[in-house]
C-alpha cells in the first residue's frame, strides 16, 4: 500500500506552471483515482457512487456530491483522502458527503 501513495504521489507531482492552483489539485486527484482504480478496482462500488464522482471530476472538481456507503465505496473513500492529503490537498477538497 505504501508502494502504492509514493507512486500516485510521483506522478501528481509535477505541476504545469500554467495551471490554476485548483485545476493543478483536480489533476492531482483525477491521477490519483485512475492509479486507485487500477489498484483496488471497482467492485463494491455503485454506479450512482461512480457516477457521481464523474460528475465530480468533469466538473474540474467543483461538483462535490458523492455519497459513499457501502463497505467498498467507504474503503475507496479512505483511500482517496489519504491520497489527496499526502498530494497536498485539504479535507475541504474532497467529494466525499452525504447530505441524506
Amino acid at each position: 500500500m505504501l508502494k502504492f501513495i509514493v507512486v500516485v504521489l510521483l506522478l501528481g507531482s509535477h505541476a504545469a506552471s500554467s495551471r490554476t492552483w485548483s485545476e493543478e489539485k483536480c489533476q492531482r486527484y483525477g491521477n490519483a483515482w485512475t492509479q486507485a482504480e487500477r489498484h483496488q478496482g471497482t467492485e463494491g462500488l455503485s454506479a450512482s457512487f461512480l457516477a457521481a464522482h464523474g460528475t465530480f471530476l468533469a466538473s474540474g472538481c467543483q461538483d462535490r456530491a458523492v455519497c459513499p456507503r457501502s463497505r467498498a465505496e467507504v474503503a475507496m473513500a479512505d483511500l482517496m483522502t489519504v491520497l489527496a492529503l499526502n498530494a497536498g490537498m485539504s479535507g475541504t477538497f474532497l467529494p466525499f458527503i452525504c447530505r441524506s
